[in-house]
């Protein structure tokens, strides 16, 4: 990334990053390591991401027991990725009102059209990860902690 402030690099992995890894909590294992799983990352409504998940899905189901969490984003694959930014959201997950749900399908399938083959499936609903923190690593020697306000969400 450019040398450019610390909030702008994780406003700027925010707006570049269509995926993450999700680190939740087992809901049936609470004293198991974290279980990490691979998600879309949406925008619609506000500054925070927005999740598409089934409620089959063991991350959906780790939420539902504990929404702590972490998302860890990169810049997209390039160059070497330990040389490359990247940040680990850390924050806490809810479940979109349904009276949102058009207006976050119409964001998310703008950013991801493949996903309308599933959106609007029963078990498949938005979840939106309010960012608490954030753990920026962008580039060597390039590492800062920023609470939500230090980013200007």
């Amino acid at each position: 990334m450019s040398q450019a402030s610390p909030a702008d690099d994780v406003r700027r992995l925010l707006e570049k990053a269509g995926e993450a890894a999700l680190a939740t909590r087992l809901a049936r294992e609470p004293d198991a390591p974290p279980y990490v799983s691979l998600v879309l990352l949406g925008r619609s409504g506000g500054p925070d991401p927005l999740l598409l998940i089934s409620q089959l899905a063991d991350h959906t189901k780790n939420l539902d027991a504990d929404p702590a969490a972490s998302l860890l984003l990169r810049t997209p694959a390039g160059g070497d990725p330990l040389a490359e930014a990247r940040v680990t959201l850390l924050g806490r997950a809810s479940r979109e009102p349904e009276e949102r749900r058009e207006a976050n399908k119409s964001a998310f399938l703008a950013r991801h059209p493949a996903a309308a083959l599933y959106a609007d499936f029963g078990d498949f609903a938005f979840w939106r990860f309010e960012i608490a923190k954030a753990h920026l690593v962008a580039g060597f020697g390039r590492i800062h902690w920023l609470e939500r306000g230090e980013i200007g969400l």
